[in-house]
């Protein structure tokens, strides 16, 4: 018989944030019968790499998932945050599970690429843009069961919590609450819940700021909340919780901009539409796609690549530069992947601008816009809430991550508690590939 297994992904958990978390009630309680390691993240350390190298345990070379973002090479376009399950191209650990036993039950809360997936039990974000405005809404599997725990929660999903200004503790509240509720009437065999908050506050504030404080208490009193729940349901002591993160952040003080070197070389051409400047992605040379300390450089013709590499490699800030065989080291290696891949000097972070007159930026640079910007933009978190306009101060974020640890980036984390938890020898490092056969194993009640 399978045994229960509950997986929380609790974002920019770093081991000596745990080390914190473990001297607060939930989590002392959790290390009872828990076991923890530092975890090797694959490279780039980014969330949807991440999330894709944990379930499927294959590298970004294999699943395809080189960044948060993709260029669509065949429609010159860049986009951010595609969550379609499609996208990853390996089997996840709870296909595997289902192929196995189609009787086995999961559920997915929050995870990245699983819209039209393949789980019992699913919820993502998903808003609507209509005429109207934003309808803030989720997609579900089955059809309305987003709705239904609106209604036993007694309010949606506010995704003004999880993302931009008003990023907060609360998005991770509803989150749990959600996962309680799925775990009492649905009984899942596996579980995988994303709770968001301590990333956007350890880059607000920087992964060392007092402020982390009362983020990890909110953790700790989640977790044990949770906890509560198996004991009242009688299966605390037949699961096991697993704990992990994807990444850890680092401390910077600025950004780096690319793409305005890139077009100071030449390499780079903009468009400009009504008195403002667009990225030109058929006829520019070299374009940077940027992601926190990592950075995807398409070059349209092999015979720049030399070029393109000694200018990027020319700019303050930026740490390293992988062509191919760099890119083979970290099995990074893909289709999708840039001619070249930057990574930041370990305290600063990309930037996407590529404009110099801001009389000239374009529309979106200004707002909230995850999807159109070729580049992750963290400076959305401090949105003016009078004007509703995104400043482009890059001195303003205060952590990021990408780097590899050997590149000056942090760990993650790997905790085990229950049963099994209590017996488990893990290596030192866990390498993050190594997770989902392991979780396969939990689940199936077998020796690990």
């Amino acid at each position: 018989m399978p045994k229960p297994v509950y997986c929380f992904n609790i974002v920019g958990l770093s081991p000596d944030l745990l080390d914190r978390l473990i001297q607060m009630p939930g989590f002392s309680s959790l290390m009872e019968t828990g076991v923890k390691t530092d975890m090797m993240p694959v490279f780039p350390c980014l969330t949807l790499p991440g999330q894709a190298s944990f379930s499927t345990g294959t590298y970004p070379a294999t699943h395809g998932v080189v960044a948060n973002g993709f260029y669509y090479r065949d429609r010159f376009e860049v986009s951010f945050w595609d969550q379609y399950r499609s996208l990853v191209k390996a089997q996840p650990v709870w296909e595997r599970l289902k192929q196995s036993r189609p009787d086995m039950k999961t559920a997915l809360l929050f995870c990245q690429n699983t819209l039209y997936g393949h789980a019992d039990w699913i919820i993502t974000p998903k808003p609507m843009h209509t005429d109207e405005g934003l309808i803030q809404w989720c997609y579900s599997k089955p059809s309305g069961f987003y709705e239904d725990i609106c209604r036993k929660l007694g309010r949606p999903f506010n995704l003004m919590d999880y993302w931009g200004p008003f990023a907060c503790s609360n998005s991770s509240q509803w989150i749990m609450e959600a996962a309680i509720s799925t775990v009492r009437e649905h009984d899942p065999d596996l579980m995988f819940t994303y709770l968001p908050h301590l990333d956007y506050s350890c880059q607000k504030l920087g992964p060392d700021a007092p402020g982390i404080e009362q983020d990890l208490k909110s953790l700790d009193d989640l977790m044990a909340s949770f906890v509560w729940a198996l004991e009242e349901k009688g299966l605390k002591g037949k699961s096991e919780i697993v704990v992990f993160s994807e990444y850890s952040l680092s401390p910077v003080d600025n950004g780096v901009l690319l793409n305005l070197a890139l077009r100071e070389a030449g390499l780079l051409r903009v468009r400009t539409i009504e008195q403002r400047e667009y990225l030109d992605f058929e006829l520019s040379r070299a374009f940077a796609m940027v992601d926190h300390q990592v950075a995807h450089i398409y070059v349209r013709d092999s015979q720049d690549i030399t070029t393109v590499r000694q200018v990027v490699e020319s700019i303050p800030g930026v740490g390293r530069v992988l062509g191919k065989s760099g890119q083979d080291t970290y099995k990074l290696d893909h289709e999708r992947s840039g001619q070249l891949v930057a990574v930041s000097d370990p305290d600063k972070w990309f930037a996407y601008y590529w404009w110099s007159d801001e009389s000239l930026a374009p529309d979106f640079a200004g707002h909230i816009d995850i999807h159109r910007k070729p580049g992750y933009d963290p400076l959305e978190m401090f949105m003016d809430k009078e004007t509703f306009i995104v400043p482009r101060d890059t001195a303003l974020i205060k952590g990021s991550h990408g780097a590899h640890p050997d590149m000056g980036g942090g760990m993650a984390v790997f905790m085990v508690s229950g049963p099994k938890g209590q017996v488990l020898s893990l290596p030192d490092p866990f390498h993050m590939v190594e997770a989902a056969p392991l979780i396969e194993k939990l689940v199936w009640g077998q020796d690990v």
